[in-house]
């Protein structure tokens, strides 16, 4: 692509002379005083074939750039927009879509009349729709994800949203789609010339060139040589540099081809952590009721207080409510449902009614069950880890990053002065866990909400990861809501335990109760006949002490 741009900066200057200027030399045959030979006004085709890439490219960026530019920016603010507002342009745009490009451009060219101009609107118009489609229905799981999540959360504007942590990770598609539809584009523009309806006379793109060779295809063949030849060329290139820049917006391929390491090392055993005092109330929710858009009711009149540096362990089968209550108490529900209660504070705050966001990031910590999926993929950790004290406590970059770096040494991540630099997906499971711990240290959050984190863990590393949990709400005197499947975790780690089951609490325990099996509840009996099915190693019994 480069010797294109640089063939369309220098070939009308050098060459401007011969393709333009008429002769006596006409239909002059190739590989005489001219490569191509002449056409009938005595033109060098090979000159015409090398200045018409200028036209060509200007063209053909401008209308990719109509197509991919607007397309995708419609394609993503859908997911900011009202449900209404985004189910009829979804609609509309699946009815665009239903028109092949190509016959939609020439309806646009048709209507605005032919020239090079209306050309590139029309085809420009013409593939907005599919990058619409394209963009929409990749953003739409990103839109899910748990840093997203995080970052509403925080309060972040959604523009902000979808800039800087659903783009990016669409880059690497949409720069191989964009390059397609350069070539695409190409094709299109050139179609239409060679129609009519494009580049007209005296100026000339490829398309014009071949119309004008169509008359001569049987007495001199050569002529669409040239055009036909520099459209390979240029589509072949967009496509190559297409994959070249998709393959440096990944994090993953950027490093392979640096010929980087990632070196993971086994981090050193964490200190085992003594069990925090419990005093104040960190959280007080009273009568909190969520429910879907259509009604069903999901969480049904919950209420609980959890006392500071307390662990409250929250369990249940799938579906009974225990990830949704833990989310509406912070304030972070899910699309299509709808919470009420009669009280929620939460680390002093009243979160029925409107808490600055620099508090709210301050204070509220949230550890997710899948520590992969819980980081942007396309950033690195420090910027991520360090967002809040940067942005909410006004710490400079580089003292935040030292201070992260400080974290990790206190959590035992191995290279902590290194790690930040370091994409996710370069840490293991284990060291991203802890790495989401660090940035609960960092801010001094007065609570950590755990969904479920040490699910998506290897047996080995669980204990390790619910040591760091422990020494976390220890060094903090943070109340942590702990929630989890696995009664026999929440036993070594939790003081309190909340059994729920279809949206209700239907059992309190302590930790002493559960670890001798004292409960009443039927649901509760199951559930721990359950956790004792299989008995645990001695190994995982000594881990649990």
């Amino acid at each position: 692509m480069t010797a294109l741009i640089l063939v369309a900066i220098i070939a009308p200057i050098l060459m401007g002379g011969a393709a333009n200027t008429t002769t006596d030399e006409r239909r002059y045959s190739a590989l005489t005083d001219h490569f191509l030979g002449t056409d009938e006004f005595g033109r060098d085709l090979f000159s015409r074939a090398l200045v018409a890439t200028r036209l060509t490219l200007i063209l053909a960026f401008a209308a990719t750039a109509v197509s991919v530019g607007l397309g995708i920016t419609l394609g993503l603010l859908v997911w900011i927009m009202p449900q209404r507002v985004r189910d009829l342009v979804l609609g509309a745009n699946a009815i665009a879509v239903a028109f092949p490009s190509l016959v939609m451009a020439l309806v646009i060219a048709a209507i605005l009349g032919p020239g090079a101009f209306s050309a590139t609107v029309a085809v420009g118009i013409a593939g907005i729709p599919s990058f619409v489609r394209l963009s929409a229905n990749m953003a739409a799981p990103i839109m899910v994800r748990d840093f997203v999540s995080t970052a509403r959360l925080l309060n972040v504007p959604k523009p902000i949203i979808v800039y800087r942590h659903v783009l990016p990770n669409l880059g690497e598609p949409l720069l191989i789609l964009g390059a397609n539809s350069f070539t695409v584009t190409l094709t299109e523009l050139s179609g239409l010339s060679f129609i009519g309806l494009g580049v007209q006379n005296p100026d000339y793109d490829f398309g014009r060139l071949l119309a004008d060779a169509l008359p001569n295809i049987y007495t001199q063949p050569i002529q669409i040589l040239g055009p036909s030849v520099m459209i390979v060329l240029t589509g072949a290139a967009a496509m190559l540099i297409g994959d070249g820049l998709a393959a440096q917006s990944n994090p993953r391929m950027r490093r392979f081809s640096r010929g980087e390491k990632s070196g993971l090392l086994q981090a050193v055993e964490a200190e085992q952590a003594a069990e925090p005092a419990t005093y104040d109330t960190a959280i007080s929710v009273r009568q909190l009721k969520v429910e879907s858009s259509q009604g069903l009711p999901l969480v049904k009149g919950v209420s609980f207080d959890l006392a500071k540096g307390e662990i409250l362990g929250l369990v249940g089968e799938s579906g009974s409510g225990k990830s949704l209550t833990a989310m509406s108490v912070v304030g972070l529900l899910p699309e299509g449902v709808n919470a009420t209660a009669a009280k929620v504070e939460v680390g002093g705050h009243n979160l029925l009614k409107p808490v600055p966001p620099r508090e709210l990031a301050r204070d509220i910590a949230l550890v997710y069950q899948d520590p992969i999926s819980s980081f942007n993929p396309a950033l690195r950790l420090d910027s991520q880890l360090t967002e809040v004290p940067r942005v909410h406590l006004d710490m400079s970059k580089s003292k935040a990053r030292k201070a992260l770096a400080d974290k990790f040494r206190q959590l035992h991540i191995s290279n902590p002065d290194s790690r930040g630099r370091q994409s996710p997906h370069e840490l293991s499971g284990g060291m991203l866990q802890r790495a989401m711990i660090s940035s609960a240290l960092l801010t001094g959050a007065k609570l950590i909400v755990a969904d479920e984190p040490t699910t998506a863990l290897d047996v080995t590393v669980q204990a390790e990861v619910l040591r760091q949990f422990v020494a976390a709400s220890e060094s903090l005197d943070a109340a942590m809501l702990f929630i989890s499947h696995d009664l026999g975790v929440v036993e070594a780690l939790c003081d309190r335990v909340l059994v729920m089951r279809n949206g209700e609490i239907v059992e309190e325990l302590t930790k002493k109760q559960l670890a001798v099996g004292d409960v009443e509840h039927p649901y509760t009996q199951k559930l721990l006949a359950a956790a004792k099915y299989v008995e645990p190693s001695p190994a995982d019994q000594e881990d649990a002490q």
